[in-house]
């Protein structure tokens, strides 16, 4: 008989002395070795075992399994439920949500270069086009207590000088101006419970000045409530999330898709330019770029060819195969 995602699950909760989420299930079935067994071509087979858990649990009557809780939902094994006290599973999410960030061996401006490829070679995000980037260094700000989340991590641009022809270009240039998108990031190495509220309005107050506004993050815990909070603030507010996956650079994904603004806001803008040369700085440069109609490389942050070397050698992450 084929192993299955349900038994991967049974196995691991044999296991296990307290009910887990899907994600912490096959996190732990591969640890342990279990999802060897099991016979799988897609990319995310933790979402393929929650979804066979779900609808376990709610149509099967004589499932092998329960659910506990409900943001986000656990599951345990039916024959073992005498075990959960009643307040087992809200210590547990009191616990999480006490959670910080976790700590890595890298800082969060060595993300930098990983989101230069991501805009520029990315063709979920670029749909084909050159995007460059900048980092905007914010120790080089003035200081005053008006400033504190106006500045982005990183800001980029396209412009159509490939894509159109020099005389469209020209015209645009005389009319309504059009062909420029400008776009900002507010970079996190995490985001989970505890700080992906100030996280994501930081990048609001950072990037809404933008025709694309981006919250990115590195990792990004896996927990339906989380993730339906994320959802629901990018609708609201507009500023998109990006999934920049060191494991996997080129699997790297929006989650969220940014709004895009038709307008620029100049007040924001020339406020960056008055508290940050670098800013000044980047508009200088792409006015240059496009009156001169040819991207100057130099003035922008590098696209690393070998990305996957630099994660490994900077970030000390292997990438998946």
């Amino acid at each position: 008989m084929t192993y299955s995602f349900l038994d991967l699950a049974y196995d691991v909760l044999k296991q296990t002395t307290k009910p887990l989420t899907y994600q912490e299930i096959w996190q732990t079935g591969k640890d342990k070795g279990f999802a060897d067994k099991i016979k799988t071509s897609g990319k995310t087979p933790w979402r393929s075992m929650g979804a066979q858990l779900y609808v376990e649990v709610r149509d099967n009557e004589q499932s092998k399994f329960i659910k506990v809780g409900r943001w986000p939902a656990r599951f345990f094994l039916k024959e073992r439920q005498n075990e959960i006290q009643p307040d087992s599973v809200a210590k547990i999410e009191k616990e999480e949500a006490k959670k910080g960030e976790k700590k890595t061996a890298y800082q969060e401006r060595d993300l930098h270069p990983l989101l230069t490829y991501f805009a520029y070679a990315n063709p979920t995000f670029n749909r084909g086009r050159s995007i460059f980037t900048k980092t905007i260094y914010h120790e080089k700000s003035q200081r005053s207590g008006y400033n504190e989340w106006i500045h982005p991590d990183m800001v980029g641009f396209y412009l159509p000088l490939d894509d159109w022809r020099p005389d469209v270009i020209e015209f645009n240039r005389l009319s309504d101006n059009n062909s420029l998108k400008m776009f900002s990031f507010e970079l996190k190495k995490s985001l989970g419970r505890s700080n992906y509220r100030e996280a994501y309005f930081q990048a609001v107050s950072n990037s809404s000045w933008a025709h694309e506004g981006y919250l990115v993050a590195a990792e990004i815990l896996q927990d339906d409530e989380l993730l339906s909070e994320l959802e629901r603030l990018a609708s609201s507010f507009g500023i998109g999330i990006i999934h920049l996956d060191p494991k996997d650079i080129d699997g790297s994904t929006i989650l969220y898709p940014a709004r895009l603004r038709n307008a620029l806001d100049w007040e924001t803008i020339n406020k960056l330019c008055e508290q940050n040369s670098d800013f000044e700085k980047f508009l200088q440069d792409v006015k240059i770029d496009f009156e001169s109609k040819r991207v100057h490389r130099a003035e922008y942050d590098e696209v690393v060819k070998e990305i996957g070397k630099y994660i490994k050698d900077k970030l000390k992450i292997e990438q998946t195969e």
